[in-house]
């Protein structure tokens, strides 16, 4: 897969995940991915994307960066956002907050395989 084709099906699975398709997350995702080194199958993925938008109803992703190096994948995103509660340890509760995540992935015949993710929590600790 080329740099191209890569950013390209990257940008397919941020629209499958800010169209909350489900159905179609297993074109993007690798059954047996990894994310931050633990095993969490795609079954866990999903759980926890379905979670990160029952706790955050206006989650949506922005990309403001993407570097592909097949095949790797980095990306910047950015979210403006309104968490219900707790959001990363933090008492946010329905406070519109702003944050970046620097994400990593490593694909595997066109399907993301490895995610390395950092969540830039100072930001979110500043605007409480």
């Amino acid at each position: 897969m080329n740099k191209a084709d890569l950013s390209d099906v990257y940008r397919g699975y941020i629209a499958c995940l800010n169209q909350q398709d489900w159905s179609r997350l297993d074109r993007f995702v690798d059954e047996k991915v990894s994310r931050n080194g633990q095993e969490i199958r795609l079954s866990g993925y999903r759980e926890m994307l379905e979670r990160d938008f029952s706790e955050i109803p206006d989650l949506h992703f922005n990309i403001q960066l993407v570097i592909s190096d097949p095949p790797y994948l980095a990306s910047r995103l950015l979210f403006d956002c309104t968490p219900k509660g707790m959001f990363l340890g933090l008492p946010v509760n329905g406070k519109r907050v702003s944050f970046t995540e620097n994400v990593f992935y490593e694909f595997r015949e066109g399907k993301i395989a490895q995610v390395w993710s950092v969540v830039d929590k100072a930001a979110i600790e500043a605007q409480l």
